[in-house]
């Protein structure tokens, strides 16, 4: 038996149970040529043992650790959250442990995640990038190993990507709230998001040209000061806009928060909708329509696309668009 400081090895459990080595390591693993009595009793002795499997002495026999890392924004954000989360458990019914790394959308926090990320020989990373010309996209690029874009799409690179549709979003957006007869609409942002604000809005934009809104009936603003971001709405209000698209459903709902507690009413004075569609996901106490960008899609096909990456190195770059639909949910 092993002293209290060692950990439990093959050798330990093929003691006990009188099994070779090779027979508890290929029982431990349910391989096929060991029988099911026999992976069920070596199985419940090493468990008993408290044995643990040494993933990186088989990392080194190997080259591969089993190991992803999920480099994002701040978690703090339920968007990276939830998207964490449906990663992670399409990770493991794949045999891949996750490492999950927040950049707080900062690029030098970002490198030092992308550093920890292959300082662990990861097999591969998934990362949300704050910038195209991220010091951490060249590292990577540098280092040879496999990465995809979560959410971010470059035209001209040769970066694997799976993103959503953000122009039909934020055209699906625009089209809703036009066809509720609002005349007057705005889009408000709280961050530029790479990529991702310019297409909502350009979608946005698109809706309302095809309506044959005025261009002077089309607002947009950005700005991250709650102070700031109440004179937009109040200015906007005044000016008779009555439909808000809020760039993703985290800003609808502190958006909504701010209206009230300044004593308007929503929808009464102004209908807001959102982009993700995170109510799938968790609770909230004021449903919002939103852009469904189809998390548990985009989790999959990512764990896909970076394990043929993996083993495919020679693989043409994949670019995968994923479809958005709009949910209604009426107040």
């Amino acid at each position: 038996m092993p002293r209290n400081n060692d950990r439990v090895t093959l050798q330990d459990i093929a003691r006990v149970t009188g099994f070779t080595v090779n027979t508890v390591s290929r029982a431990l693993k349910n391989k096929d040529d060991i029988s099911r009595e026999t992976c069920e009793k070596i199985q419940k002795v090493a468990r008993e043992m408290g044995y643990v499997r040494n993933y990186l002495a088989s990392s080194l026999r190997s080259g591969c650790t089993k190991t992803l890392a999920m480099i994002a924004g701040s978690m703090v954000n339920p968007f990276y959250a939830i998207l964490a989360d449906l990663i992670q458990t399409e990770a493991a019914r794949l045999g891949y442990s996750l490492i999950i790394l927040g950049s707080r959308d900062d690029p030098d926090t970002e490198l030092s995640a992308v550093e920890m990320a292959l300082s662990r020989q990861v097999d591969g990373v998934l990362i949300t990038p704050c910038s195209f010309d991220s010091p951490a996209l060249s590292t990577l690029r540098s280092s040879r190993v496999p990465f995809v874009l979560l959410s971010r799409y470059q035209e001209g690179t040769q970066d694997d990507c799976v993103y959503c549709d953000d122009e039909e979003g934020g055209y699906l957006a625009g089209k809703y709230l036009i066809e509720k007869g609002h005349r007057k609409v705005a889009m408000l942002a709280y961050h530029q998001v790479v990529f991702s604000s310019r297409q909502r809005f350009s979608g946005f934009r698109r809706a309302c040209a095809e309506a044959g809104l005025p261009e002077e009936n089309v607002f947009y603003a950005c700005s991250e000061n709650p102070e700031e971001i109440l004179d937009h709405l109040k200015s906007w209000i005044r000016q008779g806009v009555t439909g808000l698209f809020s760039f993703c459903d985290v800003e609808a709902w502190i958006t909504i928060t701010l209206l009230e507690k300044a004593g308007y009413k929503v929808p009464g004075d102004l209908t807001v909708v959102g982009f993700d569609n995170i109510l799938d996901y968790i609770q909230f106490p004021k449903p919002i329509s939103s852009v469904d960008c189809h998390l548990q899609k985009e989790a999959c096909l990512s764990i896909d696309l970076i394990r043929k990456r993996i083993h495919d190195p020679d693989l043409a770059p994949q670019q995968i668009r994923i479809p958005v639909s709009f949910i209604c949910r009426e107040p």
